[in-house]
C-alpha cells in the first residue's frame, strides 16, 4: 500500500476487524450502483470515501431543486443546468477521491442492456426508487450468481438486506405477493416493507435522516463483501425507523416455491424489455425509444423556431410546451412533465421529435 493510502485509510486500518488487509482488498474492488439518487448519493460517497477501487454508477435521471433536500452529491448549480445525476455525481466524487476509478453512466436500466451495463461486476449495489428496477436486479444476481444489496427509504422509515445467490433468501422470496410465510412471526414487519416498496418519495415524502441511515448500513455491507468478511455480514433484513427509533433486523426465511430463487424463472430479466410508456412519477411520463439515437445540437436547431426555452447542456434537451416540459435524452428517452395521461405523452412526443 501507498503511503499516501495508509494516512488516508489510517482510522479504517486501524479498525481491528478490517485492518491494512482488508483495506487492500477494498482498495482492488469494484462495484456497480444503479440508481444515485438519495440512497444512491449517500452510499456512492460512504464507498468512495472508503476506498473502494473501483465505482461504475448507472442512472438515467437528471437533478432538479427537490432532490437537493437529501441528495447530497448535488448543488444548486446541477439543479439549474439539469445536469443528468451520474454525471454529476461522478465529477463530485472525483473531487473526493481521485484515486477511485468512477464512471458516470446515462441510461435507463432494462432487460435489454442490463448485461452491458452490469456483466463483469462482483458486487451489485440498490439506489433506485421502484420495485420493477429491483426485480430486474434480482434476477440478474441470481442468473450470474453475483451478491447484491437491497436498500429502499420511504418517509422516516428505511430497510436494507444483502442478497447472495444460494445463500440467503432473495428479494422475490417475500417481496412478490405469492412469497412465502415470513420467519420469527415478523409477517407485519415484511408486508410493511413491502407495502413501502412499492411507494416513492414523489408521494409520501422522506427525511434525510433515514436516508443516510439506511446508506449507512447497505454500504457497510458493501465494505464487508469488498474486503472479503462475509462472516461479518448480518444475515438478515434490517429495517430502522429514525422518527421513531424502533429498529428491528428480522431474520428472513426462504420460499420453496420463491419463482425467482426456487424455481429460477427470471422474469423480469428475461421478458421483453420494459413497456414503451412508463409512468415515473412527478406528475410526468417517460417515454422508451432505445432504437434511434438523437444528435441533440441539430434538435435544438429545429426546435427553437417552434417551442420555447430550448435547453441544451450536451447530455440532455429541455423545452416547453406550455403547460408541459419534455426532456430528451441522446438515446431516445424522454420524460414529458406536466401529465400523467400516456397518450397525451406519445401525442407530444410524436409530434416534436418524431414517430
Amino acid at each position: 500500500m501507498r503511503p499516501l493510502d495508509e494516512e488516508r485509510y489510517s482510522r479504517q486500518i486501524l479498525f481491528r476487524e478490517l485492518g491494512a488487509a482488508g483495506q487492500e482488498r477494498l482498495l482492488a474492488a469494484s462495484a456497480v450502483l444503479v440508481g444515485c439518487g438519495a440512497l444512491g448519493t449517500a452510499i456512492a460517497e460512504l464507498l468512495v470515501r472508503a476506498g473502494l477501487g473501483r465505482l461504475r454508477i448507472v442512472d438515467r435521471d437528471f437533478v432538479e431543486p427537490s432532490n437537493l433536500q437529501r441528495q447530497t452529491l448535488f448543488d444548486e448549480a446541477d439543479a439549474r443546468d439539469a445536469v443528468p445525476k451520474a454525471v454529476a455525481a461522478e465529477r463530485k466524487l472525483r473531487a473526493i477521491n481521485s484515486g477511485v476509478a468512477l464512471e458516470g453512466v446515462v441510461a435507463d436500466l432494462t432487460p435489454g442492456n442490463i448485461e452491458e451495463l452490469l456483466g463483469g461486476f462482483p458486487l451489485l449495489l440498490d439506489g433506485t426508487d421502484n420495485f420493477e428496477s429491483r426485480l430486474l436486479l434480482n434476477d440478474f444476481s441470481l442468473a450470474r450468481g453475483v451478491p447484491w444489496i437491497y436498500a429502499a427509504v420511504l418517509g422516516s422509515y428505511g430497510l436494507s438486506m444483502t442478497i447472495r445467490p444460494s445463500a440467503t433468501p432473495c428479494l422475490a422470496c417475500w417481496l412478490e405477493p405469492e412469497a412465502g410465510s415470513k420467519s420469527g412471526g415478523n409477517g407485519a414487519d415484511a408486508a410493511r416493507s413491502h407495502a413501502a416498496s412499492q411507494m416513492t418519495c414523489d408521494t409520501a415524502g422522506v427525511l434525510n435522516t433515514a436516508v443516510h441511515a439506511i446508506a449507512s448500513v447497505a454500504a457497510m455491507e458493501a465494505v464487508k463483501l469488498a474486503a472479503g468478511r462475509e462472516d461479518a455480514l448480518t444475515g438478515k433484513l434490517f429495517s430502522l425507523d429514525v422518527w421513531t427509533g424502533h429498529a428491528q433486523a428480522v431474520r428472513m426465511a426462504r420460499n420453496p416455491n420463491c419463482r425467482a430463487c426456487a424455481r429460477r424463472d427470471f422474469t423480469y430479466l428475461e421478458g421483453e424489455a420494459q413497456p414503451h410508456v412508463t409512468m415515473c412519477g412527478r406528475d410526468s411520463v417517460q417515454i422508451h425509444e432505445r432504437a434511434r439515437r438523437l444528435n441533440l445540437e441539430e434538435l435544438a436547431a429545429r426546435l427553437r423556431p417552434v417551442v420555447a426555452d430550448v435547453r441544451s447542456n450536451g447530455f440532455l434537451l429541455r423545452f416547453r410546451v406550455p403547460p408541459h416540459e419534455v426532456t430528451v435524452f441522446a438515446d431516445g428517452r424522454a420524460v414529458i412533465k406536466g401529465t400523467q395521461d400516456a397518450a397525451v405523452a406519445r401525442s407530444l412526443y410524436a409530434r416534436f421529435l418524431g414517430a
